[in-house]
């Protein structure tokens, strides 16, 4: 598990560190800084990117979750025991403030670079969403992202192709989400960057950890009640070496 763990730690650590990192070098959307189509097109990608690099990188390992969403989803589905759950939402948080230490360090060595990409509504927000719309958008987002990943590895036919549809779909859900919330999907994410940015970001990071958890638990749910496939065996497919080839 300590192997598993340590995965975690450092998938994590290169979601936050490249993808929030994105988001400071191109403007990014905190303070309702507007990069244009383009910026959120290369913030998006940014994040999407990470998530393949890591699938393929540790994948093998600990199932490649860097994200508190994604494995309450994969306990849900029995998968993880709660002990085993609370090491990987440990070491999740933990390599995201390394992520977020690292940026800190980056920030401090640049005479032009500020920020920590950290999540918000309301001003923080480049449309101004309010508090009632964020958390609608966040658990949709997350419902999609946690749901595709469900999907993808829940048949050995099409769990290879994990890393790509997670990467792609995570890609996906930041274009629409970027001007709205900034796209959290994922607590750890979240939490890094508002404790570093402090201020509104850190006092509204609640909705950007209760709602991507909400939206992973409606993707369980709803994908063991209606969409758990059968091989050929008759065996239904919802094991820890399918599942786990997850996603942010």
């Amino acid at each position: 598990m300590m192997r598993k763990y340590l995965a975690e730690f450092i998938g994590i650590f290169i979601l936050v560190f490249l993808g929030t990192g994105a988001a400071v070098v191109l403007g990014g959307y905190t303070g309702g800084t507007d990069t244009g189509f383009f910026g959120v097109l290369a913030i998006a990608f940014a994040f999407g990117l990470s998530i393949v690099a890591g699938a393929y990188a540790i994948g093998h390992i600990s199932g490649c979750h860097v994200n508190p969403a994604v494995s309450l989803a994969v306990l849900m589905s029995g998968n993880l025991t709660v002990k085993e759950f609370g090491g990987y939402v440990i070491a999740q948080v933990l390599g995201a403030f390394a992520g977020s230490s690292v940026l800190a360090f980056v920030n401090a060595s640049s005479t032009s670079l500020e920020g920590f990409g950290a999540n918000g509504y309301g001003e923080l927000s480049a449309v101004g969403l309010n508090l009632t719309g964020a958390l609608v958008v966040e658990v949709i987002l997350t419902f999609i992202f946690v749901l595709a990943i469900l999907g993808v590895t829940s048949s050995k036919a099409t769990s290879h192709m994990g890393g790509i549809v997670n990467g792609l779909t995570l890609t996906l859900v930041h274009i629409i989400g970027i001007p709205l919330t900034g796209t959290s999907v994922n607590p750890a994410r979240s939490l890094a960057p508002a404790i570093f940015a402090g201020g509104d970001a850190l006092a509204q990071v609640w909705v950007f950890i209760v709602a991507p958890l909400i939206g992973a638990a409606l993707a369980a749910l709803v994908f063991k009640a209606f969409f758990v496939v059968k091989e050929e065996t008759g065996i239904e497919i919802a094991g820890e070496s399918d599942i786990d080839a997850a996603g942010k």
